[in-house]
């Protein structure tokens, strides 16, 4: 049991050094990748970002023409999104551990299984991605430590994600890379593949950065900016900080979050 400690801090430390010695992610560098190492890491963030907070918070938020707001108490959840369009038409989207429903005008809508999955998958989507890292802990999540990286001459702690089948949703098969400031442990970047019909292999690839940094409640919020890869083809998301400094990567979109707020809960 001692030996087992003694080299899950021996390869955290050596992670550690060799982001401090602003390394770029290249296979001569690039420490033995562990799971231990990337779970620390994902504890130090956590610290860093107060993301234990939103286990018992109602976090509100504007997304576009959508409102949502986020329950979570004691293991349950609920993600609530409501939209009134230009003819006054309300509509809104609850989703829970429990349920999924619609409603127009107060009234529940009668949907086909194509187009509940889909309204769940794009609640659930905004929900994941605006509350990041909170959910880098969830049991299904498989994160490893890839090593580390440099990103305009910051370094980083380099975290590879993928989901076990069971519990990891409907795009289980997805990948997720995290770029985790080695000193103020903040996810300051993150690249994703999904599925898209549109391209040849049926995969896309995007790569954000993220800016307009600020807390509510102590927790830590960003928006991001979303990126491409500029020449045809999906490369490799491990390879996107690589590709973001070499500038081959444009400029897709804003993910923007306003009148962001939190109330913590009592546990």
């Amino acid at each position: 049991m001692h030996i087992i400690k003694w080299l899950f801090v021996c390869s955290v430390l050596i992670s550690v050094t060799a982001c401090k010695e602003d390394q770029k992610t290249q296979s001569s560098n690039i420490p033995a990748p562990t799971q231990d190492s990337a779970t620390w890491v994902v504890e130090k963030a956590f610290e860093a970002h107060a993301s234990a907070s939103l286990s018992n918070s109602i976090t509100e938020f504007d997304f576009r023409d959508y409102h949502f707001k986020v329950t979570r108490k004691s293991g349950s959840f609920s993600y609530e999104r409501t939209h009134t369009d230009s003819a006054g038409v309300a509509t809104r989207d609850v989703l829970t551990n429990a349920v999924f429903f619609s409603e127009r005008n107060g009234e529940r809508v009668v949907l086909t299984e194509k187009d509940s999955s889909a309204l769940v998958e794009s609640v659930n989507s905004v929900v994941y991605f605006a509350l990041l890292p909170f959910f880098l802990k969830d049991q299904a999540v498989k994160k490893t430590l890839m090593g580390t990286s440099s990103i305009k001459g910051e370094p980083y702690f380099k975290i590879g994600v993928r989901f076990d089948q069971e519990g990891g949703g409907k795009d289980f098969q997805d990948e997720y890379v995290y770029w985790i400031h080695c000193t103020h442990f903040t996810m300051d970047y993150l690249a994703y593949s999904y599925k898209d019909s549109k391209a040849p292999d049926g995969l896309g690839a995007r790569f954000r950065e993220a800016y307009n940094i600020r807390k509510a409640s102590g927790v830590r919020f960003a928006d991001y900016r979303n990126y491409k890869p500029k020449a045809a083809g999906r490369p490799d998301i491990y390879t996107f900080d690589q590709l973001f400094e070499t500038g081959a990567l444009e400029q897709l979109s804003l993910v923007e979050l306003t009148n962001v707020k939190v109330h913590l809960l009592q546990q």
